[in-house]
């Protein structure tokens, strides 16, 4: 089961059964199945706090991603995704890009973090980011 919610932020996912087809088309593209990944849009504050409190990092995030997969039967992926709407925001200001299109970077990154993608050293990020424009590509096709 996938699901949106908000914590300390008004804001309104739009599309969201598109954005369901299209999370659980990925997962299945990648030989897994969907558990239960919780998507939790918040702001930085919120999201700083628990990058305090869970990682140790006094630093603001657009993502933190708290993986709950090996609790699950077999190739079914789960998780919480905690998503800073202000800086998905910035980020989007700061690249030229919608906020609609740079959410949807974000959203599918903690997707494939809990596909086992890595984004710490330069040759992971660079698969991450190929992996996330593929998925992206992938959407485009989905809402034509």
């Amino acid at each position: 089961m996938i699901s949106f919610s908000n914590e300390d932020t008004r804001f309104q996912l739009k599309q969201k059964r598109q954005l369901k087809n299209w999370i659980g088309q990925t997962v299945s593209q990648h030989n897994n199945q969907v558990g239960d990944i919780a998507f939790v849009f918040c702001s930085d504050e919120h999201l700083l706090s628990i990058n305090k409190q869970y990682l140790n990092h006094d630093t603001y995030t657009d993502i933190i991603t708290f993986d709950y997969t090996n609790d699950h039967p077999k190739n079914a992926i789960s998780g919480d995704i905690f998503i800073s709407i202000d800086r998905v925001k910035e980020n989007a200001e700061k690249f030229g890009k919608t906020l609609e299109n740079e959410l949807q970077r974000v959203i599918i990154h903690g997707v494939l973090h809990l596909l086992g993608y890595k984004d710490k050293t330069k040759t992971d990020k660079t698969k991450m980011t190929t992996a996330e424009d593929v998925c992206l590509m992938e959407l485009t096709k989905l809402t034509k």
